[in-house]
C-alpha cells in the first residue's frame, strides 16, 4: 500500500485515544479527518483546536478536520483507523459500511470485545464492512493518549496479515518517539489489549483497599496467566502475551495513574458503587464491559479465570471487594505452571 501525503486518512472515534491518533497522524499527513459522535465536541475542535472533553490541554493541528458525518469522514481516504468503544462498534461499523472506499485498509485501535457476540474487533469489522475493503489490522500496546501527544517514547504492535501493506502501515505510523512492531497474531494482540483492562480493575481494587505492592504484583502476574490460558484456547500465540500488547499494556494499565480502568477499581476498593462511579464520568472504562465478555468467553472455552470471575462478582453482583480478594487467596493449592 502506498499512502501519498496528499491522500486523507480517517480516524473514526474521538475519545482520548482516537483523538491522540488523529493528532499523531496529522503531524505526518496533510489531511486527517476525525469522526466525532458528539456535535459539541466537533464544534469545540473547530473553534478552539482542542478536544476539551476527552483530551484537554492538547492543541490539535489545523490538518485535523473534525466531522460528525461518516460519509464525509471517509470520502476518498486510503486508510481508516477505527477507535470506537466496543459497545458501539457494531452499530458504527454498520453505518460506516456504505461509505468505505474500495481497497482501504482498516486499523482497529479499540481495546475491547463486542459484548453481544463476543467477537474481537477485527472479526466484527471484517463481517460488518464490505468485502471490497482492504485488510483489517489491530493496533495495541502500552500507550496513554496524553503521553503520545507529549512525544514521550512509546512502543506498540500492529497485527495483521504479513506483506507489503503491513510494512507500509508500519512505516506510516513510525516516528522517532512512536515505535511500531509487526505481528501476525491479531487474536493474541487484541485479547491482550482487552483483557488487561479487566485485570486493571482488579489492580485498582487492590490499591483502593490499601493491600500493598506484594498483592498488586501477584495480581498482575496471575492475571497474565489467565490471559495466556484464554488466548491459547482461542488459538493465539502464547508468546504474544509476553509482548507489548500483553505484559506491556498490562503493567501500564495496572500501575499508571492515567488508567481509567485502574481508577474505577480504586474507587470500588474504597467502597463506592459502580453506578455512582460511572455516573461521574463521560470517559469509557472498557474493562467494565469486557469483564462480562471475558467471563463468557472463559465459560465458552472452559478456561479457568478466577480473577475475571471475581471482578464480575464485584461489578455486577454486589460482592464486597475485600471478600473477593480473600476468596482468591483461599483457593485450593496448586502448581504455578500447569503441569502436562
Amino acid at each position: 500500500m502506498s499512502v501519498p501525503n496528499a491522500a486523507p486518512v480517517a480516524v473514526i472515534g474521538a475519545g482520548a485515544w482516537g483523538t491522540a491518533l488523529a493528532w499523531f497522524l496529522a503531524e505526518k499527513r496533510d489531511r486527517v479527518r476525525l469522526w466525532v459522535y458528539e456535535p459539541e465536541v466537533a464544534a469545540g475542535i473547530v473553534a478552539g483546536h482542542e478536544n476539551k472533553l476527552y483530551l484537554p490541554g492538547i492543541p490539535l493541528p489545523a490538518a485535523l478536520e473534525p466531522t460528525t458525518s461518516l460519509e464525509e469522514a471517509v470520502f476518498g481516504v486510503e486508510l481508516v483507523v477505527f477507535v470506537v468503544p466496543s459497545h458501539a462498534a457494531a452499530s458504527v461499523a454498520a453505518a460506516l459500511a456504505p461509505y468505505l472506499p474500495a481497497g482501504a485498509p482498516v486499523i482497529s485501535a479499540t481495546k475491547g470485545i463486542e459484548p453481544n457476540t463476543l467477537r474481537l474487533m477485527s472479526a466484527l469489522l471484517e463481517e460488518r464492512l464490505p468485502a471490497r475493503r482492504g485488510p483489517v489490522f489491530a493496533l495495541s500496546g502500552p500507550s496513554f493518549a496524553v503521553e503520545v501527544c507529549r512525544h514521550l517514547p512509546t512502543a506498540v504492535v500492529l497485527a495483521g496479515p504479513a506483506g507489503p501493506q503491513a510494512a507500509a502501515l508500519q512505516g506510516l505510523l513510525m516516528t522517532p518517539t512512536f515505535r511500531v512492531y509487526l505481528s501476525e497474531d491479531p487474536v493474541g494482540v487484541q485479547l491482550g489489549g482487552a483483557l488487561k483492562n479487566v485485570i486493571a480493575l482488579a489492580a485498582g481494587v487492590v490499591d483502593g483497599l490499601g493491600l500493598g505492592h506484594n498483592t498488586r504484583a501477584a495480581l498482575i502476574t496471575r492475571g497474565l496467566a489467565e490471559m495466556v490460558r484464554l488466548g491459547a484456547a482461542m488459538d493465539a500465540d502464547p508468546r504474544t502475551f509476553g509482548g507489548l500488547s500483553g505484559m506491556g499494556d498490562l503493567v501500564l494499565t495496572c500501575t499508571g495513574g492515567l488508567s481509567r480502568n485502574r481508577s474505577v477499581g480504586v474507587q470500588l476498593g474504597q467502597g463506592k458503587k459502580l453506578a455512582d462511579i460511572l455516573a461521574g464520568t463521560r470517559t469509557v472504562a472498557e474493562g467494565v464491559n469486557t469483564a462480562k465478555a471475558a467471563k463468557a468467553l472463559a465459560d465458552r472455552h472452559r478456561v479457568e479465570m478466577p480473577i475475571v470471575q471475581e471482578v464480575c462478582s464485584v461489578l455486577f453482583e454486589g460482592k464486597e471487594p475485600r471478600r473477593a480478594v480473600a476468596d482468591l487467596m483461599e483457593r485450593d493449592a496448586r502448581y504455578e505452571v500447569d503441569q502436562a
